[in-house]
């Protein structure tokens, strides 16, 4: 591992195994932290979200208006995203995850996509048969900016969009 103690940038660029692991990470998620900025009082927000990939290869999700983070995706689109699971071992730290600044898009009802989007959501989210026709719900890509893979320790790289993309 190259020393770099003395670099001012603690990260590495994107290769093909963080890639890989990014996407890995991605992929397998079922639900992750979206982090938003509440639109009264302009401070930041965590919510725990159900998330999935639309058929584009971005990541969505599924949310109610009566969810305080659907009033501050609608007021301010630009929100991060942060996915992986801390293994049964060891420092919770020293397990991958990653961090996705996102741009919010809602799919309207009448979009013609969202047939797709609703069956691949519920392929990976059947429990979701229950509420996802419910006129309160609308799928959101949360539309890739950059990410930031913590690939363990020592390890963390700077990726693009296309990074993401399978």
């Amino acid at each position: 591992m190259p020393d770099r103690r003395n670099t001012k940038d603690p990260l590495q660029p994107a290769d093909d195994a963080s890639r890989a692991q990014a996407r890995a990470l991605l992929t397998a998620a079922r639900h992750g932290a979206l982090a938003v900025i509440d639109p009264a009082t302009q401070t930041p927000g965590i919510s725990r979200i159900a998330v999935g990939i639309c058929p584009e290869g971005w990541p969505m999700t599924l949310i109610s208006s009566l969810a305080a983070h659907r009033a501050a995706l609608t007021a301010t689109p630009a929100a991060a995203l942060m996915v992986g699971e801390i293994g049964a071992k060891g420092d919770p730290l020293t397990h991958p995850r990653l961090m996705i600044r996102v741009s919010a898009q809602f799919i309207a009802a009448d979009d013609p996509t969202r047939p797709y989007i609703r069956a691949k959501w519920l392929q990976d989210h059947p429990k979701a048969t229950l509420y996802v026709d419910f006129s309160d719900f609308a799928f959101c890509r949360l539309m890739p900016v950059s990410a930031l893979l913590n690939g363990g320790f020592g390890r963390a790289y700077a990726l693009t969009p296309d990074d993401l993309r399978n």
